[in-house]
């Protein structure tokens, strides 16, 4: 699913990335690790298209819409209700049985009581678990999560750790994390950044 040789990025002149390879086979399941400042969002974000390498070679084999992009920040719009949000980005991608696939995902992520309050209103780990929810919602081929547990509380955790499960295998997941105890037996491979 991806292939990367010799990455790298640069911002002027502070490098970033230097290069990094990494082979994700269809169905893999690759963590990132390393410390801040490392390069972890990066590597993520030329990943999902939303950056481009200075340097090496990169090839993903998914089209933009099968790519399901978690980033630092949720991408939800926080004067709209979980269900606007989810209707919003439902009818971005063309999802297929809309109405159901949401009602889905907000009942997988334990926010289906409060699909009708304003996302303003909601705690940190609420927010995160919607954002899990946008991003799962189109069913991406490709999933790409930078720190997926950020703000989640022990049972936001157990509902991730379910789906990551329930999906391995199914869908190819690259996952940046300061924590890879917590993925470990989902991991196929690991790319450690300096």
């Amino acid at each position: 699913m991806i292939t990367a040789r010799k990455l790298g990025k640069s911002f002027g002149e502070k490098r970033v990335l230097r290069g990094v390879d990494l082979d994700l086979v269809r169905g893999g399941f690759a963590v990132v690790t390393g410390p801040n400042g490392s390069g972890k969002t990066t590597l993520l974000r030329i990943c999902a298209g939303l950056a481009l390498p200075s340097d090496g070679e990169l090839r993903v084999e998914a089209e933009r819409a099968q790519v399901g992009y978690l980033g630092h920040e949720p991408l939800v719009y926080r004067e709209l209700t979980a269900l606007e949000n989810l209707e919003l980005y439902g009818r971005l991608y063309r999802v297929p049985e809309r109405r159901e696939r949401i009602g889905m995902v907000l009942e997988r992520f334990g926010l289906w009581d409060v699909r009708h309050e304003r996302v303003g209103s909601y705690s940190r780990g609420m927010t995160q678990r919607l954002a899990l929810c946008r991003v799962l919602l189109h069913d991406p081929a490709l999933l790409v999560l930078d720190e997926p547990y950020t703000a989640l509380d022990a049972q936001g955790v157990e509902l991730l750790h379910a789906q990551l499960a329930e999906l391995r295998g199914e869908r190819t997941f690259l996952v940046s994390t300061h924590d890879p105890a917590g993925v470990e037996p989902f991991a196929t491979a690991q790319v450690a950044l300096a």
